[in-house]
């Protein structure tokens, strides 16, 4: 869920790696290595069960579209909280 938001906060595409199996006795880790696009759908997804590998195409139309339909960025308010070090 928290890189869906990420993806769609900043309107770009989030690849994410993520480790999968048992490190020892108190520690394993459960995968789920994800590609989401700009609008938080899940594109890729290499599960949780064994090491995996994905390939997703980055659709830059899609990104295009996401940000002429939500355009977050004109809202950006760099000037006024940070200043030219010239």
């Amino acid at each position: 869920v928290l890189l869906r938001a990420r993806a769609i906060e900043t309107q770009c595409f989030v690849l994410a790696a993520a480790q999968v199996g048992a490190h020892h006795a108190k520690r394993t880790s459960y995968g789920h290595a994800l590609a989401v696009d700009p609008w938080g759908e899940v594109i890729g997804d290499c599960g949780g069960s064994d090491v995996g590998l994905t390939l997703v195409q980055i659709d830059l139309q899609r990104l295009q579209d996401v940000r002429r339909d939500m355009p977050v960025q004109q809202h950006r308010r760099d000037k006024d909280f940070y200043c030219s070090l010239d």
